[in-house]
């Protein structure tokens, strides 16, 4: 049997993490709420539905892997897989939770208004197709300035989590199992760790937060939201941030351990997603693991396969149905990795990629 203390010091810690998860949940499930009702039905008033390829939405099921997500997240947690997220063990400034609050529905509105004008090239001008790819500059999401501005990165991480309604972090940490696994054989003080498409840094500080000895790069192309993610990661040592494209990013061949992207791939092109897969491979030590977190596909839950079809839809985002129909194993082939590893989690799917030694 446990000693006594050992098991005080769980029941608490489960105790934290259970309550600061119940409200984060109810937190993002308001603002979700209310976002939804701005943005209405999928089609305009007086247009015919969409046909649908997929369906009926199995909800059930879908109440059960939001459940089971946090179960695992728990017990991941309970078995030393990583630490308890850092919203469980502080309290949130109410301030700053205001703050986002207010920003998040004021934007939500803007968002509507631009979903039922289909404005979603606001940020294509002919100074920014001087600066980026052509398929950067679009609104996701139909989201305000697109990735370009600082605002859109201030508000970026409360728009993740409401349209995950408060899974979005959870989902994110069913990577790390991957990322212990792959540095397990490794010195990490010695180890070298890249995320591709960084955005603000989320993702990285939990990377940190976990293995602070662990040198990471954080590549993403938004100047925005590099700067964020700086400010984000600055407490930590051995952080080098580089602003470039993930398909071309500049970086030395063979120079990284660990590689992720994280709710990149949805957003790019096939072309481009073909080509950032190339650059991985390029960029992997032999032995070296890619690993990817995105959206689940078409058919990891039949249940499901409904949902993904009309996402983008609602939201911006041309490139996703191709994603959804993508054979990442093919992918990953064509360049030289092989797919090792891969779990669901919820809406989210993380996969590995190993290089040949």
């Amino acid at each position: 049997m446990a000693p006594l203390n050992t098991m005080i010091a769980n029941g608490a810690k489960r105790a934290a993490y259970s309550a600061s998860q119940a409200a984060r949940v109810l937190w993002y499930t308001g603002h979700y709420a209310y976002g939804r009702r701005l943005m209405g039905p999928l089609t305009d008033p007086g247009d015919a539905p969409y046909a649908e390829e997929f369906g009926p939405l199995d909800r059930a099921r879908l109440k059960t892997a939001f459940r089971e997500l946090f179960q695992r997240d728990w017990k991941n947690i309970a078995e030393g897989e990583y630490r308890l997220p850092k919203e469980s063990r502080q309290l949130p400034a109410v301030g700053r939770l205001w703050r986002e609050s207010r920003d998040y529905l004021n934007d939500a509105r803007k968002v509507a208004r631009r979903k039922y004008a289909r404005g979603h090239s606001e940020v294509l001008t002919e100074t920014l197709r001087e600066k980026f790819p052509r398929y950067y500059l679009q609104n996701f999401h139909y989201q305000t300035d697109g990735w370009l501005s600082e605002s859109s990165a201030e508000r970026y991480d409360m728009q993740v989590e409401t349209l995950f309604t408060g899974a979005a972090d959870a989902m994110r940490r069913q990577a790390l199992p991957f990322v212990r696994r792959a540095l397990a054989q490794r010195d990490i003080a010695q180890a070298s760790f890249l995320d591709l498409g960084c955005g603000v840094g989320r993702f990285l500080e939990t990377i940190k937060d976990n293995w602070p000895a662990l040198p990471v790069t954080a590549l993403d192309l938004s100047p925005a939201y590099l700067s964020k993610a700086q400010s984000r990661l600055g407490k930590f040592k051995h952080v080098r941030l580089v602003q470039e494209a993930a398909e071309k990013t500049g970086l030395r061949e063979n120079s990284y351990d660990v590689i992720t992207a994280v709710y990149l791939f949805h957003e790019l092109p096939p072309s481009v997603r073909k080509e950032v897969m190339t650059e991985v491979a390029r960029l992997l030590k032999p032995g070296g693991v890619m690993i990817l977190v995105d959206t689940i596909q078409y058919g990891d839950e039949p249940g499901f396969d409904v949902l993904l079809e009309n996402f983008p839809r609602g939201f911006h985002e041309p490139y996703y149905d191709s994603y959804c129909r993508t054979d990442l194993s093919a992918l990953s082939a064509a360049v030289g990795l092989k797919k090792t590893e891969e779990t669901v989690a919820f809406l989210t799917k993380v996969t590995a990629f190993e290089k040949a030694k």
